[in-house]
Formats: C-alpha cells, sequence, structure tokens
C-alpha cells in the first residue's frame, strides 16, 4: 500500500535533485537518505497508514457482504429453481446479477484506480511527502548537495558511506529524534 506513495516520493527527490545539479564540471557533494527508515520514525506517516489499513478492512467488509448476499442468493435460487415458473426464474436472475453488479460497482468506487482509497491515501500521505521533501531540500541547500539518492530505492545503490546518510538529519529537521 505504502510502497507506491514511497517509489512516488523517491521519484519526486530524484527528479528534484538532478534538476538542481550544477551545468559546470566541479566538486559535487552527495547524499544518501533511507525514505524507509525516515517513514518508519514519523508518527503520521504511521497514523496514517493504520487509519488507512482500517477504513480497507471496513470498506472490503462492505464488497464482501454484498458478494456473500449475491451467493446466498444464488444457492437459494439452485435450490428452488424446479419450482420457481419461468418468470420467477428470470426475476431471480435480475435480480442475482443485480447483486453481484452492486458488489462490482462497490468495489470499485472504493478499491479501483481513482476510488476512496486512493482519494484518502492521497489527502493523508501527501502532506507528510511534502514535508519530508521540503527537510531534504533545507538540507541539501544548506549544505549545498547537489544530489540526494535514497538507499532504500531498487535504484542500484551497492555501497554508501553512512559518512553521507542524512537521514538522522532528516529526522531531526522534521522534529523527530
Amino acid at each position: 500500500m505504502g510502497k507506491k506513495l514511497i517509489n512516488t516520493l523517491r521519484a519526486i527527490m530524484l527528479v528534484a535533485a538532478i534538476a538542481l545539479l550544477p551545468t559546470e564540471a566541479g566538486a559535487q557533494k552527495f547524499a544518501l537518505v533511507d525514505m524507509d527508515y525516515i517513514l518508519k520514525n514519523v508518527p503520521a506517516y504511521e497514523r496514517a497508514n493504520e487509519q488507512l489499513n482500517q477504513v480497507s478492512k471496513k470498506w472490503q467488509a462492505e464488497v464482501e457482504a454484498l458478494a456473500t448476499e449475491a451467493q446466498t442468493m444464488y444457492k437459494n435460487y439452485q435450490n428452488e429453481v424446479v419450482f420457481l415458473s419461468q418468470e420467477q426464474k428470470k426475476s431471480r436472475q435480475e435480480a442475482i446479477v443485480e447483486k453481484e453488479k452492486q458488489a462490482a460497482e462497490l468495489k470499485k468506487k472504493y478499491f479501483g484506480p481513482e476510488g476512496e482509497l486512493f482519494k484518502k491515501r492521497t489527502s493523508l500521505m501527501t502532506p507528510i511527502q511534502e514535508e519530508i521533501y521540503n527537510a531534504v531540500k533545507d538540507i541539501a541547500d544548506l549544505r549545498g548537495y547537489q544530489l540526494i539518492l535514497d538507499r532504500a530505492s531498487d535504484a542500484g545503490i551497492i555501497f554508501g558511506s553512512p559518512k553521507i546518510d542524512i537521514s538522522n538529519e532528516v529526522l531531526q529537521k522534521l522534529g523527530y529524534n
């Protein structure tokens, strides 16, 4: 759930850092951050994740309740089909299809690409991402870093000296020890 947001933040930081690179050759200063470590130490991020998990479970239960209702309707239909007239069969089949459609629409509403969970995640995580980005940018400006990479990302960093890891400094800038 949070991986997509973390990767988005990493990409934003990388693009911003590359954009800040000087055009002339010279000694360039680099630093590393560990976004996984930073996010694990930001209580607001943990609270937001917990809130997302709770709402996701609630919405999943609603979707499953409708799906279960459709399954029950279908089982009842199968048990009674021999006793039903053509009109009753058609009516029951339509009701089952409608219930399945409702479940699918509710699932899309909550969990689709632009669904409620996506919107809630965006509203909860964007302020946290911006706060971390601003802290990293402030430290980069203060220390003269031209590039800050995320050691937790899949960028292929084989080794990074702990001396250039500014993760704790970012947390301090955010007000966390």
